[in-house]
């Protein structure tokens, strides 16, 4: 007898995963929960453990193959000498001793090809029969379906632009990889961000003066207190949820002719691995101490590091902050993290001549921008959000008495 291993459920929005490494090969024994395989989806890595002991028998999907959640990955045979018999169990499944005779009727998940098709296409799987073996959904089923016009909701497939070919002697010095799930998923978001909003970026400057003199101040005590470095992100989540309480449209999202109100604030921080940009989510941001706020970013910066982020670390954000000034950078404007309607970029703190009281002073000066999605949010209000961010952050105080 043997067990499938199947695709664990990804999570929500998740509808497919790319199969990253496999840590057994067909022929190896294995114990129940230990770690067989590795699937990039959009979001994080899942870890796919054992469902069974016995010996890996059969891997079906190989390392970069798409599948879909319930897709099979493989078999694990019962017992040392079980692995010969894994074409029989391949034509024939074992049929589970509990199972009812009407058993064979329950759908088989959609082959992955036919998922990402629907999903791209907007069409609910669930709606389209299967010619598969035990009423899979094939990708010719669907591309059927579109055909006979199933989802009038149907986008148009995106155009590809056509590379121009490289000359002999450029070729042999280029190198061709594939793009991993989380790149292909960034392009395709970030894109669709700037194609569904009507984005637009605001700047400004602040004086970090008093933060920086306040951080040097009390980072000694803070860190012997609380365990973790006192920076400057703390500063910012509690400067950008006293803002928006303010400004709630910049928190607010648009869902069809509806606008959606977030009493609560679950700050995204963009934080950049080996792998591309990832976003955990600081929940409830709102409520917590600046204390609290710089524990959680940097249990969640470790954790994407090491490729570790749970579904739930990455879900729910209601506005997101990106420190390009760790990099570098003196100034950019962000693109918004669909469909979050705001996003803060954070730059370089650098000194810089500026006119204060009729005299030219030295300080250090950073640029903030505020990408914005104008159908929600106006320009008044997008000023506003950022010079309350701005008056926060140069009066540190005001943060303390809530003003």
């Amino acid at each position: 007898m043997s067990t499938e291993i199947r695709v664990p459920t990804l999570g929500e929005s998740v509808s497919e995963a790319t199969i990253g490494t496999w840590f057994k090969k067909v022929g190896d024994a294995v114990k129940t929960d230990e770690i067989l395989c590795e699937l990039e989806t959009d979001k994080v890595t899942v870890e796919v453990p054992a469902p069974a002991s016995g010996v890996l028998s059969e891997i079906v999907a190989n390392a970069g193959d798409t599948v879909a959640p319930g897709g099979l990955l493989g078999q694990i045979a019962a017992g040392a000498g079980a692995a010969a018999a894994v074409p029989a169990a391949k034509a024939e499944p074992a049929p589970v001793a509990t199972a009812p005779v009407a058993a064979p009727a329950a759908a088989m998940p959609a082959a992955p090809a036919a998922a990402k098709v629907a999903a791209d296409s907007n069409i609910a799987v669930a709606s389209i029969d299967g010619s598969g073996k035990r009423g899979q959904v094939l990708k010719e089923d669907v591309l059927a379906a579109i055909a006979k016009g199933t989802s009038a909701a149907a986008p148009a497939a995106q155009p590809v632009v056509a590379r121009a070919p490289s000359s002999a002697g450029d070729q042999v010095r280029e190198e061709r990889v594939k793009m991993t799930r989380l790149r292909q998923t960034i392009a395709k978001r970030l894109k669709d961000a700037q194609n569904a909003a009507a984005m637009l970026t605001t700047y400004n400057e602040v004086d970090m003066s008093a933060v920086m003199s306040l951080r040097n101040k009390y980072k000694d005590i803070f860190e012997k207190k609380h365990g973790v470095k006192l920076g400057f992100m703390g500063f910012f989540t509690k400067a950008v949820t006293h803002a928006l309480k303010e400004i709630p449209a910049v928190n607010a999202e648009i869902d069809g002719t509806d606008i959606i109100y977030k009493n609560y604030a679950h700050i995204g921080v963009a934080v950049g691995t080996d792998k591309g940009l990832v976003v955990p989510i600081v929940r409830d941001a709102d409520q917590m101490s600046i204390a609290e706020i710089e524990k959680d970013i940097g249990r969640l910066g470790k954790a994407a590091r090491d490729g570790a982020l749970s579904m739930a670390d990455m879900q729910g954000g209601t506005f997101t902050i990106s420190n390009g000034g760790v990099y570098g950078s003196l100034m950019s404007s962000p693109i918004l993290n669909a469909p979050q309607s705001g996003i803060l970029g954070m730059h370089k703190i650098q000194e810089r001549p500026v006119a204060i009281g009729g005299q030219v002073v030295i300080r250090p000066m950073m640029y903030l921008a505020l990408s914005y999605d104008h159908r929600i949010v106006d320009g008044k209000e997008a000023v506003t959000f950022l010079v309350r961010v701005k008056e926060s952050l140069e009066d540190p105080e005001r943060l303390v008495l809530d003003l």
